[in-house]
């Protein structure tokens, strides 16, 4: 019953978030269905193009959700289910789905540009060129948090036996879990790069396409139970280096737009199957997870740790980037800003609500298999923890075993597993194409084509040079465990946020729009996060101190130290910002912020 009512509860509570408090926002903010969005004002065919809002929805959602919102809030469990369910609901209306609906419709307002140029136009380019480079070092640490869990849910090399494996392996009992998500998201590669042909470029309806493309999601998924690809950690690592690199500069209708429409039905049946296994297999089942376990945990105290590892489940700086970095480029109206932008954000808090109720089915299954009822919260994979419990679920509500001998839990860990590393990769990409932009954007000057710039700086602008960059840091990092990289990663992420709600408050109150709504979430972010960073430097220079020098320890802390430092003098532009605001003066680049009204 417990597991019914967190789910119920909170999605009611999430839905009026959204209808009360989003169309709220949007009033304030003065959201104009009228208005030319740069899809249609800076049309190119390639960034710029204008896209069908389910399928934008699609993108969108399948980019932000990645395997964040099941990571996080299934590594905080070790807090007890009530703080996590608090965090994301409060978290979640007031401070995630504004963030990412302000950070959309800024980024809209200013003709597409990134978070980076709002702050540019508002606070001053000095405040800018930090802010590119703090975000910068963030994209790095999502390829790498991401190069890992994808990486960590595709390997496989030995039998059960222990024999090696090989290359391919024929036959449902010869086919990891692994080795069958791994077949099935390549094969989802290809059926979304035939489903972006036909529709961008053939002219095909998107309705009868979509169902041709679910079926062969369906087909991909028979495919790969019985198929298996094996490869070794190393051997994916270079695979997803390869992939994002490709994928980050393709145009966006090849892969980008149709995969991310494609991945978001997987999402979609996930969190359908998700909500019907909990209905209907959690009743007469026990709930084990405790409401509440204290302030200090394994993890650290409760304050900074629970803001900082629930990341993408409540609010996260990573929705700004996609927000002002391609999913404003493309939105056909500014209505649909509101549905995308704040909405996406409440259906992720619904698939982190979903995660918490999954780490419970297991702590339960751990506690009647004798486990012990917190032993696997940190040390097996959160998706492997999140399909186990959806999984689980589904087999009881059928009156059948939940263990790999039944084909039903089977099909379904699979499926889940699948749509978990879809949507990692989805975010890779995402990431590393955003990154590219913030890259160029370094080495350009105002009113510059990059593609004409001479010399050292012309070759270091172009897209090429930034995504080799950031693919070649970022999947080297992903070398490490995911244990070493998500703790720095959240911490990063949240402080992110905070600087883009600073951004989009300096902005609407450069514009004369009410922005007091951002000030308690984005000062709580800050402290948070700083605090989080700043507990993370001193933790890593006694553990060097004390003659531990592993590489994993220094990148912590010069990565943590760079951000700290980066996000301080920003927040000191912004604060200065405020000030001038509170005299009754336009800062930034006036002719840009008018040019908004």
């Amino acid at each position: 019953m417990t597991a019914i009512l967190i789910l119920v509860v909170g999605i009611v509570l999430l839905g009026l978030g959204y209808i009360f408090y989003g169309s709220w926002l949007a009033k304030k903010w003065g959201v104009n269905p009228d208005r030319p969005t740069p899809a249609h004002t800076k049309f190119d065919n390639k960034d710029f193009v204008p896209a069908n809002p389910a399928v934008l929805m699609g993108h969108h959602f399948s980019s932000i959700a990645g395997a964040g919102p099941i990571n996080g809030p299934i590594q905080a469990a070790v807090f007890g289910w009530l703080p996590v369910f608090l965090w994301i609901v409060i978290g979640g209306i007031f401070f995630g789905a504004m963030h990412d609906f302000g950070a959309l419709f800024a980024s809209i307002r200013h003709g597409g540009r990134s978070i980076g140029e709002v702050i540019k136009d508002n606070i001053g380019p000095k405040a800018y060129k930090l802010f590119v480079i703090f975000a910068l070092l963030v994209l790095i640490l999502v390829i790498a948090s991401f190069t890992s869990v994808v990486a960590g849910t595709f390997v496989s090399t030995t039998a059960a036996d222990g024999s090696a494996l090989p290359f391919i392996t024929v036959g449902r009992d010869n086919c990891s879990g692994n080795a069958s998500t791994a077949t099935t998201s390549l094969l989802f590669i290809v059926i979304a790069i035939i489903f972006g042909f036909f529709v961008y470029r053939k002219g095909a309806k998107v309705g009868p396409a979509t169902v041709i493309g679910v079926i062969g999601i369906v087909v991909i998924t028979i495919i790969g139970l019985n198929v298996g690809v094996n490869m070794s950690r190393t051997g994916w690592v270079i695979f997803i280096a390869v992939y994002i690199t490709l994928a980050s500069l393709l145009p966006v209708w090849i892969l980008l737009q149709p995969r991310d429409y494609l991945s978001s039905f997987l999402l979609y049946a996930m969190m359908i199957i998700a909500i019907i296994g909990v209905l209907g297999g959690t009743g007469g089942r026990a709930f084990d997870l405790p409401a509440y376990t204290g302030f200090t945990t394994k993890l650290g105290t409760l304050f900074p740790v629970l803001f900082i590892t629930v990341a993408c489940g409540a609010i996260s700086g990573f929705h700004s980037l996609v927000g002002s970095g391609t999913t404003s480029k493309q939105i056909n109206s500014e209505k649909d800003a509101k549905v995308i932008g704040y909405g996406a954000m409440i259906i992720e808090c619904i698939l982190a609500l979903v995660s918490v109720i999954s780490i419970g089915v297991v702590w339960n299954l751990v506690a009647e298999g004798g486990g012990g009822e917190s032993a696997t919260l940190t040390t097996n994979a959160p998706p492997a923890i999140f399909a186990s419990g959806i999984a689980s679920m589904v087999s009881w509500m059928t009156g059948t075993n939940a263990d790999f001998a039944n084909p039903l839990y089977d099909t379904i860990y699979t499926l889940i597993t699948l749509a978990v590393s879809v949507f990692a990769l989805t975010s890779l990409d995402t990431g590393t194409r955003l990154g590219r932009y913030m890259f160029t954007e370094l080495f350009v000057r105002e009113g510059e084509d990059p593609a004409k710039i001479p010399g050292f700086r012309g070759f270091l602008a172009k897209p090429l040079v930034g995504t080799l960059f950031l693919v070649i840091v970022g999947c080297g990092i992903g070398f490490l465990s995911l244990s070493q990289i998500w703790s720095l990663f959240g911490a990063a992420n949240q402080l992110l946020a905070g600087l883009a709600l600073m951004a989009v408050a300096c902005w609407l109150g450069n514009i004369g729009k009410s922005n007091k709504m951002f000030f308690i979430p984005m000062i709580f972010m800050l402290v948070a996060t700083l605090t989080s960073l700043i507990m993370t430097i001193i933790g890593k220079v006694n553990a060097i101190a004390g003659g531990d020098v592993q590489w994993g320890n220094w990148f912590q802390l010069v990565f943590a130290a760079a951000l700290v430092i980066l996000a301080v003098i920003v927040s000191i532009s912004g604060i200065q910002t405020f000030a001038k605001q509170a005299k009754g003066q336009i800062t930034g680049d006036a002719k840009a912020v008018e040019a908004t009204k």
